[in-house]
């Protein structure tokens, strides 16, 4: 079957680019508009990538379309896997769900893709999974990874786009190239301000695809798709109803095990890059990234101590006292990523050399976060959080213009 990848952007049955969302009713995720697309998968041998997000209200999507008659043959599982509970970066294994008894294939332990095996009694793929809008959240990674086997393997699939609760703003330095990792992959911002489907359309688009037959199959779409219900179904987006870029969007299930609350996810843009420091991101307490500190930092600071849980079985300076701050009643929904602690931790740090944690070989981890190694050098020689945002505004600019080609909601500027 020659694939010509085409993007269908289905807007109830209207054809209008943006919806306004209605204040009075909660925005809906693109899964829940069964009736738009079971009737493409009917009759089909259906992979779907999924987790614990994956839901309609509060039954997994694997578990609505096996009710309504969907022959779901495979699942594919990102970090934390499939139920997420799973701790940050550990490899995860393939296994089958127990509820089901169908396959799951681990796309976050010895390969990040599906491969030719994997795909061949498989008619269409689906993705269905909840981003948070950070670049460092790995589920933007498995997308476009995904997008790359259908395209390379001549597999239609169908996204079901979700809000981003990060969706409201743009900000953060944007990602130079030459430090991809498995933490950042493209040149976009910390905080990118797209929704998944938003986010596919502009990396086909841009020709952002590692592989070659996967950017030749995107490109026919960029110079000749036609947004028409007659074009054949290879790639489509299934939108997101009563949603837009003004809108907080609240989680309805935690989306890994230290994002447990929307403080968290909140905050998580501007305290995950404590993760690369020596200081506690407070992966060991009931408040990961609202929670963050040192032993060696002034003991009149906030007081806790990390302990192995389950998703975060060795966080650093387990069982050892830290001093920090707790920002669990500190307003996060404010638009904009907060430097504050993390140049005022650096200024408290005793031994400054050891601040950033260094790394075996490689990069320091704190420039993969960063996507430089400007930021490190701004905080090392003392510059303020004003000079460091401003330095950001060449590269926020020149992103926001690639990204407005893309967007499927109404901005919020």
């Amino acid at each position: 079957m020659k694939l010509l990848l085409c993007f269908l952007v289905f807007i109830s049955f209207t054809t209008a680019c943006f919806c306004q969302a209605d204040a009075s009713q909660p925005a809906l995720a693109g899964a829940y508009r069964t009736s738009v697309y079971l009737p493409l998968l009917k009759g089909k041998r259906v992979g779907v990538f999924a987790n614990q997000t994956s839901v309609i209200n509060e039954t997994n999507l694997i578990d609505t379309l096996i009710k309504s008659g969907i022959n779901v043959v495979k699942i594919f599982s990102p970090e934390h896997g499939f139920r997420g509970n799973a701790d940050a970066g550990e490899q995860v294994g393939n296994s089958v769900d127990p509820a089901t008894h169908v396959p799951i294939v681990s796309l976050y332990g010895s390969k990040s893709k599906p491969d030719a095996n994997d795909l061949k009694d498989v008619d269409v793929l689906v993705f269905d999974i909840q981003d948070v809008g950070a670049r460092f959240y790995t589920y933007i990674n498995s997308l476009q990874y995904f997008m790359e086997a259908a395209a390379e393997n001549d597999k239609p699939l169908l996204v079901l786009d979700r809000p981003n609760p990060n969706g409201f703003y743009v900000d953060g330095p944007v990602l130079d190239t030459s430090f991809r990792s498995g933490i950042g992959k493209q040149p976009i911002p910390v905080v990118y301000g797209m929704t998944m489907g938003e986010y596919a359309m502009m990396i086909a688009g841009e020709g952002w695809l590692f592989t070659d037959r996967a950017n030749k199959k995107f490109a026919w779409y960029k110079n000749h798709a036609q947004n028409s219900a007659d074009t054949p179904f290879h790639f489509l987006v299934i939108k997101c109803e009563r949603y837009d870029h003004k809108s907080r969007y609240r989680l309805p299930v935690k989306p890994s095990p230290n994002l447990p609350d929307m403080g968290a996810v909140y905050w998580y843009p501007s305290t995950c890059f404590f993760e690369g420091t020596n200081l506690s991101e407070g992966r060991g307490t009931d408040k990961p990234f609202e929670i963050f500190g040192d032993p060696s930092l002034p003991k009149n600071l906030y007081a806790f101590t990390p302990v192995s849980k389950p998703g975060a079985t060795a966080p650093k300076h387990v069982n050892e006292k830290c001093y920090g701050w707790n920002v669990c009643d500190k307003k996060a929904d404010n638009g904009k990523i907060d430097l504050s602690y993390l140049l005022e931790a650096y200024k408290l740090f005793p031994d400054k050399d050891n601040f950033f944690l260094r790394p075996k070989t490689g990069d320091y981890f704190f420039n993969k976060l960063a996507g430089n190694a400007i930021l490190m050098q701004q905080i090392k020689t003392g510059k303020t959080e004003a000079e460091i945002r401003a330095s950001w505004q060449p590269g926020l600019e020149k992103f926001k213009q690639i990204r407005k080609k893309y967007l499927l909601y109404e901005d919020f500027e």
